[in-house]
């Protein structure tokens, strides 16, 4: 495989329809998005792959919503790793990138020993919709279950939107022919039984016994179709996962050559953050003056940070606020 070509599918999430099953799904290949993602911030090992892992998650599950909309993936526990947060924001136009930030947030305080989804404890996995403006966002959670991020999700979408998903993901360092590591890549295939209706904006008809898993949804064709593509997924090797010398398409005739499949347009991704010190300021309009003074810093400042991308804002404190002094000529 030439290294263009290598280059041509890195940071891409490619549709795919499995026309003999009625199952769809995605294709992802993350290499420079994750790079940028966690040179952000100096995370242990540990964290490093729990964000790894829910970037992968939020590409995959992106690519399902609409252009100019925000889907947003959280988990928060107990245990030493406290939140790890992602968002989508989908292209503006066609052709153009998605765009996919991320952090977590720990307690260096507590051992981060044994496996990274250990360190997450009890909590929620939840995934956030945001349609633009004017529309109220859509919110699903559902608890922490399964042993995995990519567990969690297939819970959330058994549990919240009443559809079978599996999702199957590599990630780590390449590493070199004298073992050292380098750059970041991972990849991961998403499937899901196609809906006669996408349930995926519509909220949950009612709290369950217990959760739900797909095994829960399916019977006669459905489900001898979900099983045999999940079996099939199951010979799915990491190597060919992550590439890069396996293109998405050949992995997919790999697997799946007997389901007809049949590709859709790639989508490339990106690293993209948000902030800005418009943002900064207007979420600190809420506070007054003598708010203002308690957050001001003994330099005589008002600053803050993006937990995202580490951008510094550095800001007068008698320009920020509901009763900010503004220049006259403004």
């Amino acid at each position: 495989m030439t290294l263009g070509a290598q280059i041509a599918w890195d940071d891409t999430v490619l549709p795919f329809q499995l026309d003999e099953s009625d199952i769809r799904g995605r294709v992802a290949r993350l290499d420079g998005v994750l790079d940028d993602i966690l040179a952000q911030r100096d995370y242990p090992a540990p964290i490093e792959a729990l964000v790894a892992e829910m970037a992968l998650l939020t590409a995959l599950i992106g690519n399902t919503v609409k252009l100019k909309w925000k889907l947003s993936l959280q988990v928060r526990g107990n245990g030493p790793a406290r939140l790890i947060a992602t968002d989508y924001y989908a292209p503006t136009a066609e052709g153009q990138p998605a765009r996919i930030r991320a952090y977590a947030s720990y307690d260096p305080e507590r051992p981060l020993d044994g496996k990274p989804f250990d360190l997450v404890g009890k909590g929620y996995f939840a995934i956030l919709i945001d349609q633009g403006e004017g529309t109220t966002p859509y919110q699903g959670i559902t608890p922490i279950d399964g042993g995995s991020l990519s567990a969690c999700a297939q819970t959330y979408f058994a549990q919240s939107e009443q559809l079978p998903s599996r999702f199957e993901l590599a990630f780590g360092r390449s590493l070199d022919a004298a073992g050292n590591e380098g750059a970041w890549r991972a990849g991961g295939v998403m499937l899901q039984l196609m809906p006669e209706a996408s349930p995926l904006l519509k909220s949950a008809e009612g709290e369950k016994k217990r959760l739900l898993k797909a095994r829960d949804m399916l019977d006669g064709d459905d489900e001898e179709n979900w099983n045999r593509a999940n079996i099939l997924l199951d010979s799915v090797e990491e190597l060919e996962l992550v590439g890069p010398t396996v293109q998405p398409t050949e992995l997919l005739v790999r697997l799946f050559h007997e389901e007809q499949p049949r590709v859709f347009d790639s989508q490339p991704v990106k690293f993209g953050c948000t902030c800005s010190e418009d943002r900064v300021r207007n979420s600190l309009s809420i506070y007054s003056a003598k708010d203002i003074a308690h957050m001001t810093t003994p330099e005589g400042h008002v600053t803050a940070d993006c937990q995202f991308c580490g951008a510094h804002y550095d800001l007068d404190p008698a320009t920020v606020g509901f009763e900010a002094k503004l220049d006259d000529d403004a």
